[in-house]
């Protein structure tokens, strides 16, 4: 698919890249993580093939066309946004009509896709997915509340119910507790990234907590998510949902996760600002603990 759009200048001409970088790979890719791990985890072992594939297929189509409806409505503040202003819809290389028929096209195949090769619990779900990232969070949240990431984080939490779905036809309790579990590591995640890149959403005025209501408060709600993280990973073990083998692992994965808070709090509390050499290490970390955390979970289901 190629296109060209007309902005000043010589525009450039789209790509595989440019579309494939529209979907959001990098976010996909824990996304998906999510969802194949719930799958393993319902399934307490090898799911279906053939779902599975569909999953893998279908699931990317889904969160990439989410992502793809993003960049369409965000052009406006990435274009001033230093993370963000190489972005194909910024540079030019693909218009928003493209971008639009793009997003729609994968929307309809995910839903086809899913439905197909699993059941259409699951393809409602990512439907609900894509439609709660865009309208709530995206075009709604956004750029009205510093509540937006944690309210709006229940869309990126849904996938592990998609998963389930999958391999169920159902919804467990267990699933209801995948979801939790991604629903409030997600403000942790995202204000590590705010603080971060504060100036940034500042000044494009997308009101994040650091810059609303200052970095103590951010940190200390940073706190409270994290405690919360930790009592919903933990709490499968005594639903006897896993093994020991598994509460320890999470264990560990919670030591690591809080100390990297701790750092951010200590800082913080000397009085100095926190600045994107101290935040990286907990949002690094954060992507690792939930990957390993459905890795480990997935893990135990199959092996215990």
């Amino acid at each position: 698919m190629t296109d060209t759009a007309t902005t000043p200048g010589t525009p450039a001409r789209a790509t595989v890249r440019d579309y494939f970088i529209l979907t959001k790979p990098k976010v996909i890719s824990l996304l998906l993580l999510t969802t194949v791990g719930a799958m393993f985890i319902a399934a307490k072992g090898m799911p279906d093939w053939l779902a599975l594939l569909g999953m893998l297929v279908g699931g990317f189509m889904s969160a990439g066309a989410a992502g793809v409806y993003n960049m369409v409505y965000d052009a406006d503040i990435d274009v001033n946004m230093k993370r963000t202003a190489k972005r194909p819809m910024v540079r030019g290389s693909v218009t928003p009509r493209n971008a639009l028929v793009f997003a729609v096209v994968l929307t309809l195949l995910s839903f086809a896709i899913i439905a197909l090769t699993s059941n259409l619990l699951a393809a409602f779900l990512s439907w609900a997915g894509i439609a709660f990232y865009v309208l709530i969070y995206t075009m709604w949240l956004k750029r009205r509340t510093w509540q937006n990431i944690v309210i709006g984080g229940a869309a990126g939490a849904i996938p592990p119910l998609v998963g389930w779905a999958a391999v169920t036809g159902d919804l467990s309790l267990l699933a209801w507790v995948l979801f939790a579990v991604v629903f409030v590591w997600t403000p942790v995640h995202f204000w590590a990234l705010a603080l971060m890149v504060k100036k940034d959403y500042a000044n494009v005025g997308v009101p994040m907590a650091p810059a609303v209501i200052g970095e103590r408060a951010t940190i200390m709600q940073m706190i409270f998510y994290t405690v919360l993280t930790v009592v919903l990973t933990v709490l499968p073990f005594f639903l006897h949902q896993f093994s020991v083998a598994y509460f320890l692992a999470a264990l560990v994965l919670n030591v690591v996760l809080a100390a990297r808070m701790v750092s951010i709090f200590q800082v913080m509390r000397s009085g100095q600002s926190v600045d994107r050499a101290t935040a990286l290490p907990l949002y690094k970390y954060s992507m690792s603990y939930l990957a390993l955390l459905f890795l480990v979970m997935a893990l135990d289901r199959v092996i215990f």
